[in-house]
């Protein structure tokens, strides 16, 4: 075995949601980066299917066909081939199933036919032991520890939490993460807000390490954009749910439509509330200057932005309790040198300081976002300072090569300290090792 993890090629799987995912390409990013620098990856779906999103990344480092699902397609089909792994598995690996039986017993039906699934795919597949185990939102780390658990994945959990994973989740399972806090090698939250409330739960200070989700400053091309035609485009990049905030931004762009102003809004992205939003624009009679442009790939969001003039994220928190972490759009949109209007909620502050990198307000502040607004467009001269500042926030903390760069040595440190481990634990040299019950050690 090799003495360090430092400097070697690290076997990393990762446990993610839909993958590819349009409205996640911080994962994708992430992911993409990591091969980029040579290491081996498997991605684990909790998706029944894989999503067949096409990108550069994907093509170039063939993340498709690293990637598998973990759960049973739905219908008789799923029953049939969860029937047939656990035939397959009992006969070759007996001792697995008592494991994964005693876990079962203690999850509900749906928690119970995943981590059957998850678990008899995952000893088919005899996958071995990986360096790390990225886990890419709080419940997904829960998910893996309970893998780790029944033994049929072994190495370091790494969790990444960004935003959801410490709102509305912990408030509904405040207990959802104490095996996990113990079990995890390392917690990332993607703000220093989400960083506290890791700690407020329970969470050791010591796992803890605040790592943004990045973008491509390499790909994103600083430019000054002027309006041609008189008429100022503002734009929100964001999925149709209540934490975006779209309808305080419609409610003040309709306000400055009202007083003459000439503007457009275009609010890229598709979701839930969408019909209700549309409601809203026909009742403000503002549906001659406010589109809904729906979902986009990558590359059409940054053409749309690329030719916008401000950018806007309302963002609110929600009724259940549902928040942001830094939304990756804000970042884009300054790296890009937009100016940009956001409110003071979750890590936004991190990121956009008020007056210098950007202008914030409070959350459900309608008239304020009117307000603001109404300083960008009758300050056209502010925007270039705005640009700068705003581009060299992103360079300097949420630039996604750095932050890559900075991701495999975090890996490689939890990698060497499971080595560590495991080696004192063969070795019996210390007690707390020697009576852990922790699959990861066995």
């Amino acid at each position: 075995m090799v003495s360090t993890a430092q400097g070697r090629r690290l076997r990393i799987a990762y446990i993610v949601g839909a993958f590819p995912s349009i409205s996640e390409t911080f994962v994708l990013n992430q992911i993409a980066g990591v091969a980029a620098r040579g290491h081996e990856v498997d991605i684990y779906t909790t998706a029944e299917t894989i999503t067949p999103l096409v990108s550069g990344e994907v093509e170039q480092y063939r993340l498709l066909g690293r990637t598998q699902p973990l759960m049973a397609p739905a219908g008789w089909r799923g029953m049939a081939k969860s029937t047939w792994l656990f035939a397959a598995v009992g006969l070759r690996a007996p001792r697995f199933l008592v494991r994964v039986l005693a876990i079962l017993w203690r999850n509900d039906f749906t928690g119970a036919r995943r981590l059957l699934h998850a678990s008899l795919s995952l000893i088919h597949r005899n996958v071995g032991r990986y360096d790390v185990i990225h886990a890419q939102f709080g419940p997904l780390g829960v998910f893996a520890a309970q893998l780790i658990e029944i033994g049929v994945l072994r190495g370091p959990i790494v969790t990444s939490f960004r935003g959801y994973d410490l709102g509305k989740y912990l408030r509904d399972h405040s207990t959802a993460y104490r095996d996990l806090f113990d079990l995890g090698a390392l917690f990332l939250p993607v703000s220093r807000t989400l960083a506290k409330r890791l700690i407020d739960a329970g969470c050791e200070r010591k796992k803890i390490r605040v790592h943004h989700s990045g973008v491509s400053c390499r790909r994103l091309c600083f430019r000054e954009n002027r309006p041609s035609d008189g008429r100022v485009r503002i734009v929100t990049v964001a999925r149709l749910v209540e934490k975006k905030g779209i309808p305080d931004a419609i409610r003040a762009v309709a306000q400055l439509h009202g007083e003459g102003k000439q503007v457009s809004y275009t609010v890229i992205g598709d979701g839930p509330r969408r019909s209700d939003l549309e409601q809203l624009v026909h009742s403000l009679d503002v549906r001659g200057c406010v589109r809904f442009a729906g979902a986009k790939s990558n590359d059409e969001v940054l053409d749309i932005v690329n030719a916008a003039h401000i950018l806007l994220a309302p963002s609110v928190t929600a009724t259940d309790g549902d928040e942001e972490g830094i939304p990756n759009a804000l970042k884009e949109a300054m790296a890009m040198g937009l100016p940009v209007i956001a409110t003071r909620h979750g890590g936004i502050p991190e990121l956009v300081e008020d007056g210098i990198s950007g202008l914030l307000v409070p959350e459900r502040s309608p008239k304020l976002l009117a307000d603001r607004l109404r300083y960008l467009i009758d300050h056209p001269q502010t925007w270039t300072n705005f640009g700068r500042a705003g581009r060299q926030r992103v360079e300097a903390e949420y630039d996604i090569d750095r932050l890559n760069d900075e991701l495999v040595v975090l890996y490689g440190q939890a990698a060497e300290r499971d080595v560590q481990a495991l080696g004192e634990f063969r070795a019996g040299g210390m007690l707390a090792a020697a009576s852990s019950n922790s699959p990861r050690r066995t």
